[in-house]
């Protein structure tokens, strides 16, 4: 079969790769899509960050060369030993996440804050491949009406979910979102799916903003618009009852702890590239807080699918298919020069 091996940075090759054979709890699944990350291009243009570059990962036993992708649907095609829930062609998306079951987060319930986690597609063969083996725990069924496109993104909007839960709203709230690339889309769903209605989206691309525009969401371009001031207008100066960073740069952390309400909190759902300096005055005055999140549950993954199976989601505009033989030209190169939004890999092609 064909899979995109990560040899390191600037390094992946699709290749002819043996399919895998599922073990013990195991299910192999015949991949349809894989959504490319900002994981992947960190991976592929800095890496290795997150994919062990020598030491085997503990849960996993697997380093690199590895083949990427975390974000994909298929079909059931082989069951492993001691596996009862899950059936040949049963119609799934995956839950990534490697988890010990063992330390203080696992046994509270918080398994994506576990202390050895891994992901498949970072620290196991993953799904830019025609074929992948997991375990059975990661596997969720999709309902009859949830198409394996929409299902390859249950992963990045499960991320976006998972921190629209923490921004601790209602149906009442205010909310503003920084950055209108897949995750601040899947915040606004999320968000619309808790029942908000004033929800704000702050983006300085005119690309992003049409993209986003196109869904029902309302914007607002920081360059040409005060928007501290705005919001304080909106709200008469009480702020916003939750902000959300996917915008991962400065000037957004600090314009969104501005137009935050007192003592309340600041999502931060972006990878930082460059240190930020930590604006105290803005959360000590007020009683704001900075709230960090990461991955998702099987919750998360549950309240999605059920979103999408309501047809909640739209990908009209934002999600393309590109080939896996041009995952780089294709996929990662447009990507990183802002002129594609989210892309599915389809491994057949």
């Amino acid at each position: 079969m064909r899979a995109a091996v990560y040899y390191g940075k600037n390094k992946l090759e699709i290749e002819d790769v043996p399919e895998p054979t599922p073990g013990e709890g195991q299910v192999k699944i015949k991949v349809s899509r894989n959504g490319i990350c900002g994981t992947d291009l960190h991976e592929y243009y800095d890496g290795p960050i997150f994919i062990p570059p020598t030491d085997p990962h503990p849960l996993t036993g697997q380093c690199m060369p590895l083949t990427l992708g975390h974000e994909f649907s298929g079909v059931v095609t082989e069951i492993g030993p001691n596996v009862t829930d899950i059936r040949e062609g049963d119609r799934v998306t995956i839950e990534p996440i490697y988890r010990c079951g063992e330390c203080r987060p696992c046994r509270t319930g918080h398994y994506n804050l576990c202390n050895v986690i891994g992901f498949h597609g970072l620290m196991a063969d993953g799904g830019m491949a025609e074929y992948t083996v997991v375990p059975s725990n990661q596997v969720h069924k999709l309902p009859d009406n949830v198409s394996l496109e929409m299902g390859a993104l249950v992963e990045p909007m499960s991320v976006a979910y998972h921190a629209a839960t923490l921004g601790e709203v209602n149906d009442q709230s205010r909310a503003l979102i920084y950055g209108a690339g897949p995750i601040g889309i899947g915040l606004w769903f999320a968000l619309r799916g808790m029942g908000l209605t004033e929800i704000d989206v702050v983006e300085p691309s005119e690309t992003r903003r049409r993209s986003i525009e196109a869904l029902g969401a309302r914007t607002l371009d920081p360059t040409k618009q005060d928007v501290t001031a705005l919001i304080a207008d909106r709200t008469n100066g009480n702020g916003v009852d939750a902000a959300f960073d996917a915008a991962g740069v400065a000037p957004a952390v600090q314009s969104a702890l501005e137009c935050l309400g007192e003592r309340r909190p600041l999502i931060s759902v972006a990878i930082y590239e460059k240190p930020l300096p930590t604006p105290l005055i803005n959360l000590v005055l007020r009683e704001r807080r900075i709230q960090g999140t990461i991955c998702y549950t099987a919750a998360d993954y549950s309240a999605v699918i059920d979103l999408m199976a309501k047809g909640h989601y739209n990908t009209t505009g934002w999600v393309e298919d590109v080939p896996l033989s041009g995952v780089v030209e294709k996929g990662f190169e447009q990507l990183r020069a802002g002129q594609k939004m989210k892309l599915l890999v389809d491994p057949t092609t």
